[in-house]
């Protein structure tokens, strides 16, 4: 099971469109099983194409390049965390190239007015791969010193709507750097996550965002915040930064990670 999470930026990068490309291009060649993205906006002002969706959302124009390179089976999920940069709304999608039998989203934020951006919604769908159920979410957390909204009750309410499910995967930018002891990785992992880049065989160095960037404007440091977590231990061939100039270019202020899992 091919997997892929990215943080997309999206609406905010230069020459944006050729990026879709790239992602898209991507997404053809590795075939990803499924893909969680985050920062996946459309503008205001947009015309409503279904329920919530509408024209020039990220997730609309990123399958419109998949059709132009013949890749017509995607599936997926978006809804709107919260308003951002004044023109534009925000949401988390899900992108399955199998059926999907069951979507969620839900707030893990004090918050959930979606005026005020540090509002998190958390976005999910279930598909059904080698007879198993298995439920996958987008995730974008916020800060573990943030005051208005802390970490620890995001986490502590992802992981109370997440209980029961019976394998699950949490895929996104979880803003919190995995090498720092005693803050938001470390109390994932305490609370019976595994992290796929600690499983896998084959590993890089895992880094997804280099310097500064938007919610880390004083950052010097290689951070590993984008992430692949799930609740059981399981075979992971390899896990990789992907767009990073090294594999494939740069599509976001974020790298993203893909990885193989179930599979020797």
């Amino acid at each position: 099971m091919k997997l892929l999470t990215l943080n997309c930026h999206a609406w905010r990068e230069e020459n944006q469109l050729g990026k879709i490309d790239t992602l898209a291009k991507a997404i053809q060649e590795n075939a990803y099983d499924v893909i969680a993205l985050q920062e996946v906006s459309q503008p205001t002002d947009g015309q409503v194409i279904r329920e919530n969706v509408k024209s020039g959302n990220y997730i609309i124009v990123l399958l419109e390049a998949l059709q132009r390179l013949g890749v017509t089976d995607y599936e997926y999920v978006w809804d709107l965390s919260h308003f951002s940069y004044g023109a534009y709304e925000e949401g988390l999608a899900i992108l399955s190239k199998h059926p999907i039998e069951g979507k969620r989203s839900f707030f893990v934020s004090h918050s959930q007015d979606i005026m005020k951006w540090k509002t998190r919604k958390i976005v999910g769908a279930s598909i059904r791969y080698k007879e198993e159920l298995v439920s996958f979410y987008s995730c974008h957390l916020g800060w573990w010193h943030d005051e208005e909204e802390p970490f620890v009750h995001q986490a502590k309410s992802l992981l109370e709507h997440v209980q029961g499910e019976e394998r699950f995967f949490l895929m996104g930018d979880f803003n919190n750097h995995a090498d720092l002891k005693g803050e938001g990785y470390e109390y994932l992992i305490q609370h019976g996550l595994y992290d796929i880049y600690s499983l896998a065989k084959e590993k890089d160095s895992g880094i997804t965002v280099q310097g500064k960037i938007a919610g880390w404007d004083q950052n010097k440091q290689d951070l590993r915040i984008d992430l692949i977590l799930t609740n059981q231990p399981c075979q992971v061939a390899y896990s990789q930064v992907i767009f990073n100039d090294v594999n494939r270019p740069v599509v976001s202020d974020h790298f993203g990670v893909e990885a193989l899992v179930d599979e020797e």
